[in-house]
């Protein structure tokens, strides 16, 4: 991987497929280095890399390739599963990939001789997301434009959710978001909706739950970003103007409740990944280098967001 000279915190690597998704697994997979996916037309290639910023004996940024798992369609959604384990013998690679066939594959594999795909179908129109249950991964969840969120076991899914608009996801408990500008929150074990917020607008093209102060929920919308605080109100707290087109990605750092990312819809001239601090108007140098890790990249969907609340 090589260093971009005119920005310091960009690197390159060379790939032989188109890449649509790319996504760092927000799971300790028992290595000092971390877990990178990316998905094109054909394959999955995953791999470890490990920034200048966290080892200074490092130069840039070291990417070493695990596997390039052939996957034959184009790959429109990838998530992580907290099983996958580096430090177990045998290792685990585990993840889930959504394609334009409207099917999930979960792949399995130790790296050596164990490889295994495991096709899952039942959504009928473009699948925007996919997560695992992030304690043990024995589940998952899935959204489409058809209108439905799916659950159930890594073996087969189940739809159980009917929508009233298509879109993102987050699990005891679930976060849905709508393009029309609603978040729901079910909870599994009735499977009743116990909460819903209001964008005020439309579209909303993600939204995040903060993981490190759960009574915060992130979202963008047209071009602005909206916070909540979900003890006070259905309706936004914070909202500021984010990208002057539309905005696509809203993440929460995982290391401070306080820092998130955004970034604008690929394509577009001002297309940007930018960097917020709710209590600075300035982010700090070793700010963003902290938030672009965690909050850009880590558990990253360059679609559609999922994130799990226990």
């Amino acid at each position: 991987m090589q260093e971009d000279p005119s920005r310091s915190s960009t690197y390159t690597v060379p790939c032989e497929d188109y890449v649509h998704v790319v996504e760092f697994s927000p799971y300790d997979c028992g290595s000092a280095a971390s877990l990178l996916a990316y998905g094109g037309n054909q394959y999955v290639v995953v791999g470890t890399c490990r920034f200048k910023e966290e080892d200074v004996e490092v130069e840039g940024v070291e990417f070493n390739t695990l596997r390039a798992f052939v996957h034959g369609v184009r790959v429109d959604a990838l998530a992580w599963s907290p099983e996958t384990r580096l430090d177990k013998i045998p290792q685990i690679i585990r993840f889930c990939t959504a394609a334009g066939d409207r099917k999930l594959r979960l792949f399995t594999s130790d790296l050596q001789n164990r490889h295994e795909v495991k096709e899952m179908e039942g959504h009928t129109s473009y699948i925007n997301h996919v997560v695992f249950e992030p304690t043990e991964g024995k589940q998952m969840a899935s959204v489409s434009d058809d209108h439905t969120c799916s659950i159930g076991v890594c073996i087969y899914m189940q739809v159980i959710y009917m929508l009233r608009s298509p879109f993102p996801l987050v699990f005891s408990q679930l976060m849905v978001a709508e393009k029309k500008g609603t978040i729901r929150f079910y909870d599994l074990v009735t499977q009743q909706a116990i909460l819903s917020l209001d964008c005020g607008q439309m579209p909303l093209m993600s939204a995040d739950w903060c993981l490190t102060n759960t009574i915060k929920v992130g979202a963008v919308v047209g071009s602005d970003w909206v916070i909540w605080d979900i003890t006070r109100s259905s309706y936004p707290q914070e909202k500021r103007p984010a990208h002057l087109d539309k905005a696509q990605l809203f993440r929460w750092s995982r290391a401070n409740e306080n820092l998130f990312s955004t970034t604008g819809c690929p394509g577009k001239i001002n297309s940007q990944l930018l960097v917020h601090h709710l209590c600075h108007p300035q982010v700090k140098e070793n700010d963003i280098a902290e938030g672009l890790y965690f909050a850009g990249c880590r558990n990253d969907e360059p679609g559609w967001l999922a994130t799990v609340s226990n």
